[in-house]
């Protein structure tokens, strides 16, 4: 395979999604604590003790990140290699049911297309697997938006049958991209203009009707309201969850720790939701945005998980 000439720039800024996912992953996932501890942590915005573990969120777009470095695209086949080679290593990431039973069919030789079809009863999973792992992929492909929908939509097929997860998939790339963008055109880009960006290309389905009732909110709205709103993960769908994300993004493009505080408080499945967040705006604001302590309180992401042993 053919890698684009400018493969190294797309796999830095691949690989800077990856920061700011795996930080916004990890920092969310040390806020599933008592509802009164937490409520005190984000009322007096009160970091958690280090270190940060990260989740399945990150492992699997870690090896997203790999596919993309040796092949320059999603190999579906290669991606489902690695996404069951991280799941078996290390089962005790945060997996849902849903993912442990197909990554387990395909570390066992089920072939991922009937592993991922069968899922949920045959049709296939629309949970927000496929859009939390998805910033880096937005990044690699941000200059060409045709190549990112049929990439993004491969990404998610590999576990997500279903096409509103893969729609959830394609509108968190189109997000990153779009904070890409952002950063090296803030004359004709506006932080508020995300969603309307995004629901140009993502297909029909609820996520999209989801990010249609985001976009009807306002930046100045209350987090309480678009929590009620769009939902929070709480039923780790991509359509309760990709909105609400792209929506706390868009209000803080240029200040990472912001868009982390301001998604955390909507609770949920804060892990994913500061995840698809976090890989957005490291995109927008660039990495000397991203705090060096939550970065050094973070778990490094493992790399390099294809065809190992």
């Amino acid at each position: 395979m053919t890698l684009p000439p400018d493969h190294a720039a797309r796999v830095a800024r691949a690989e800077l999604a990856l920061d700011g996912l795996s930080v916004g992953d990890a920092f969310g996932e040390r806020f599933f604590v008592s509802p009164d501890v937490v409520d005190q942590l984000i009322a007096e915005r009160a970091l958690p003790r280090s270190p940060w573990w990260y989740t399945d969120d990150t492992e699997m777009a870690a090896a997203i990140v790999d596919v993309l470095s040796e092949r320059g695209a999603i190999d579906q086949d290669l991606l489902a290699d690695a996404f069951a080679r991280r799941w078996a290593r290390e089962p005790d990431r945060g997996y849902g049911g849903g993912a442990i039973g197909i990554l387990r069919a395909i570390s066992l030789g089920t072939p991922w297309r009937e592993a991922a079809r069968s899922a949920f009863g045959g049709q296939g999973s629309l949970g927000n697997g496929g859009a939390m792992r998805v910033a880096p992929l937005g990044a690699y492909f941000a200059d060409d938006l045709d190549a990112l929908v049929e990439q993004a939509r491969a990404s998610a097929e590999v576990t997500h049958a279903h096409p509103d997860g893969q729609a959830g998939a394609i509108a968190a790339a189109l997000g990153a991209a779009y904070g890409w963008r952002w950063r090296n055109d803030r004359a004709s880009l506006e932080g508020a203009k995300l969603l309307d960006w995004v629901l140009r290309r993502t297909p029909r389905s609820e996520t999209r009707t989801m990010l249609e009732r985001a976009r009807a909110l306002s930046p100045e709205d209350e987090v309480e309201m678009a929590m009620l709103s769009l939902g929070t993960g709480s039923r780790v769908s991509a359509a309760d969850t990709v909105p609400f994300a792209l929506w706390c993004a868009a209000r803080h493009l240029d200040a990472f720790e912001e868009a982390m505080w301001t998604t955390v408080s909507g609770l949920g499945d804060r892990d994913t939701t500061c995840a698809i967040a976090g890989g957005i705006v490291a995109l927008s604001a660039g990495r000397a945005s991203i705090p060096a302590t939550w970065l050094g309180a973070r778990e490094a992401p493992a790399r390099g998980v294809l065809r190992e042993g």
